[in-house]
């Protein structure tokens, strides 16, 4: 199938979200010759455009799309069109209520919003893929079309009728019988007990806990059901134009779907991202959603949206400060980027984002914004022959599974200070300040090309998975392990002995006695750190080479840090110094090092094919050795020996 080199043709996509439609038809034309400016070669058009284009039902207004796709294709501008069935015309829903998501308290999701549908209702799959279908055969062949853009943010969950219904289908196919959904889900806790499929529900808001395992299947089903939605209107698209390439934009490690899976399914992977500008870790989060995406592509990637300037949905919106939003793009290309796109293009003069920034802002072409979205496009030209298409190296893989987070992610868990996403950012964090470039990977891929897999947290973990740790280590590889890891099985049933034997064994830990979960604010003490968040109470059998104990307290002498041969298992969460020297120290026994020794802090560098990008990401200048001599693609000069960086400065050097 098609990749995103299909779209981008050696260049580096820049622009953004269109939405032409708020504007008067004299604008379209300011637009392109402002996107001309900026050396814009990429609009997404149609995204939230489905009442414009079916203004009633069976309606067709297309002449409007017609112009600005001729309008696009006459510049030279290339047209990632979506399918705009992330957002339903209010009279779909008034005319047809079933096409309309419900609450887990049984409150109806009106129109009004966006993302208003059921993914389970035939009616709205009928009327999405009748758009959809008219769409494709209209613009299929059009020259301007370089990309298709399913739906917007999949994000939808629905707990109706029409979702219980397909959800009790979902459940005959993955268990066959009810003594087998029973079973899986341990309804013999509590009486829950089902005698008949009717029975079954969606996790309703009960009266107290939810049954886990319910919880954990409903939200496979929520991930399965958008994707139905999704690859229907692929498939529609795809009969049309075979050769133009599908994507659909992922949220940055949200929990909603098995992007693993959902990434098998597109040509393209595409991802939206909005680190904080006051977040002073949200270079690090950037990096964490990059790597992430940059895996799932497994190759260059879309950045298919980020803010030129504030948001509009944080409590407090900042703007970015001069610099920083260049700053970011360049580090989404340096970590595989090949399409560098906003939300939106024109900020908007009404509606619920019209303080969302825009690429053109409101202050127009003279504005600060627009000057910096012309900067960085001019920079992005320079380096795309260079770029596109380049691979980035990495040797150390961080695991990740969506079915792990699900299942850990329970009511009745030990501690609610105990969040997937904090603990997976904070070792990233730790590999990421000790400038060790990482790939994601699922606990069942291929291990072999890493000389270092760290395990933030894996709660739940299938047998396969398991026995691919076993032997990613068996064949030398260097495995680290956090707390919570190994726990339950795919099923979200707690292992003998509280963790997987054959990881206890790993690691040289003969019995867990219990889990010591720590108060906000509590620490623990171990030789040489202190520990966060966690503990856990263990007994190791005598095989560990290397053990850090634990000092005072309950947990005194017991073993915090265990090392047998090339496994390392953490119960508790260091600091982050300690976290980075530890994991630091294990990566160069593992034979990786930075791409760069002795980088000063908030500097990154990266390399991407023969490329090498140095990134600082503090405010005040820095100088950097780069041993041997080197050209500047961004200023077009050669250094020698080292380059200093302005505040949020970048360097892309070729040897």
């Amino acid at each position: 199938m098609p990749g995103l080199g299909d779209a981008t043709r050696g260049r580096l996509l820049f622009g953004g979200d269109y939405n032409p439609e708020q504007w008067p038809e004299e604008t379209w034309h300011e637009d392109v010759r402002l996107m001309k400016a900026a050396r814009v070669n990429s609009v997404t058009l149609g995204v939230f455009s489905w009442s414009k284009l079916e203004p009633e039902p069976g309606a067709r207004e297309f002449g409007w799309l017609d112009t600005l796709m001729d309008l696009m294709h006459e510049h030279g501008i290339g047209v990632v069109l979506a399918t705009p069935t992330s957002s339903p015309p209010p009279w779909l829903g008034r005319l047809h209520p079933d096409t309309l998501p419900v609450t887990e308290d049984g409150r109806t999701e009106w129109w009004g919003g966006r993302q208003h549908f059921s993914h389970s209702s035939a009616t709205y799959r009928h009327h999405a893929a009748a758009i959809t279908e008219d769409l494709a055969a209209r613009y299929g062949g059009h020259p301007a079309l370089t990309l298709w853009h399913i739906n917007n943010e999949y994000c939808t969950a629905d707990h109706g009728d029409q979702a219980a219904a397909a959800f009790r289908r979902w459940l005959r196919a993955r268990y066959g019988t009810l003594d087998a959904l029973n079973e899986t889900w341990g309804t013999a806790f509590w009486g829950q007990h089902y005698d008949t499929w009717d029975g079954i529900l969606p996790p309703r808001l009960p009266h107290y806990l939810r049954n886990p395992g319910q919880v954990l299947d409903f939200r496979r089903f929520t991930s399965d059901m958008l994707l139905e939605c999704c690859t229907a209107e692929r498939d529609i698209v795809r009969r049309h134009s075979p050769h133009v390439p599908v994507t659909t934009n992922f949220m940055p490690l949200w929990s909603g779907v098995d992007a693993w899976r959902w990434a098998r399914e597109e040509d393209v992977v595409s991802v939206d991202l909005y680190p904080d500008p006051r977040d002073p870790l949200g270079a690090q989060h950037g990096a964490l959603v990059q790597d992430m995406t940059r895996s799932q592509a497994r190759g260059p990637w879309m950045l298919m949206e980020q803010a030129a300037g504030p948001v509009n949905w944080r409590g407090v919106n900042h703007p970015k400060p001069r610099g920083l939003n260049r700053l970011w793009s360049l580090q989404a290309v340096a970590r595989g980027a090949d399409a560098v796109c906003y939300f939106q293009w024109r900020q908007s003069r009404q509606g619920a984002e019209k303080f969302h920034s825009g690429m053109v802002g409101h202050a127009g072409e003279e504005g600060r914004t627009f000057q910096e979205i012309t900067r960085l496009g001019a920079d992005l030209e320079r380096i795309a022959p260079a770029v596109t298409g380049r691979p980035v190296p990495a040797r150390v893989a961080v695991l990740h599974d969506w079915h792990a987070w699900w299942a850990g992610d329970q009511d009745g868990r030990l501690s609610g200070r105990v969040e997937y996403p904090d603990v997976l950012s904070a070792w990233h964090r730790a590999l990421w300040q000790a400038h060790l470039t990482t790939d994601f990977a699922h606990p069942e891929h291929d291990l072999a090309p890493y000389a270092l897999v760290v395990v933030p947290q894996l709660y739940a973990l299938t047998d396969a998975a398991v026995g691919n740790l076993l032997a990613y280590t068996r064949q030398g590889g260097t495995l680290v392990c956090g707390f919570l890891t190994g726990v339950a099985d795919q099923d979200d049933r707690v292992r003998p002995g509280g963790m997987d034997a054959r990881l206890r064994q790993l690691f040289g830990i003969r019995t867990l006695h219990e889990w010591w979960p720590l108060e906000a604010g509590e620490t623990v003490a171990c030789e040489g750190f202190r520990g966060t968040l966690w503990s856990e109470e263990l007994e190791g059998d005598g095989t560990a080479e290397e053990i850090v104990p634990y000092r005072g307290g309950e947990l005194d002498g017991l073993p915090a840090v265990l090392r047998k041969g090339r496994a390392w298992y953490l119960s508790t969460l260091p600091e982050p110094g300690p976290l980075r020297d530890l994991l630091a120290s294990v990566a160069r026994d593992a034979g990786v090092r930075p791409v760069l020794d002795g980088l000063p802090d908030r500097v990154e560098a990266v390399r991407r094919g023969e490329l090498l990008f140095v990134l600082n990401h503090g405010r005040e200048p820095v100088t950097v050795e780069v041993p041997g001599t080197h050209h500047d693609l961004l200023t077009g000069t050669d250094v020698t020996g080292r380059v200093t960086l302005g505040r949020y400065g970048a360097a892309v050097l070729r040897p």
